[in-house]
């Protein structure tokens, strides 16, 4: 059911400002690749959460799901496959390097989310 919910909403933009400072200015080897990946699954749900009103749970087994599927295509070079490596929005959107500890990220992420929301 979709509900127009603020507070997801401010969470959605402030983790969105904090992700595009974090690939902006740190060029760093552990926040900006583990720690922007753990928020990355944060700021998807709390987008989610801000429009449609479901279950924590699913919410969030939902945005797990997709994040490793977009992992699961970078494994696959699907940008590559496309041509579009050189098209920096979607590089950076759907990623062009596979790595498995961006899964254990997006793992953290999700726990933390459950967490929170009890």
């Amino acid at each position: 059911m979709i509900k127009f919910n603020v507070k997801y909403f401010w969470l959605t933009i402030l983790l969105f400002l904090i992700e595009t400072l974090i690939a902006v200015f740190l060029t760093d080897r552990f926040i900006r690749p583990f720690v922007g990946d753990v928020l990355v699954v944060i700021l998807i749900y709390c987008f989610i959460k801000a429009f449609w009103q479901i279950r924590p749970s699913t919410a969030i087994a939902f945005v797990f799901a997709f994040a490793c599927i977009i992992e699961g295509l970078q494994f696959l070079n699907f940008v590559d496959r496309l041509g579009l490596r050189d098209n920096q929005l979607i590089a950076t959107m759907l990623g062009t390097t596979f790595d498995g500890k961006d899964i254990l990220a997006y793992a953290i992420g999700a726990i933390l989310v459950l967490v929170a929301e009890r």
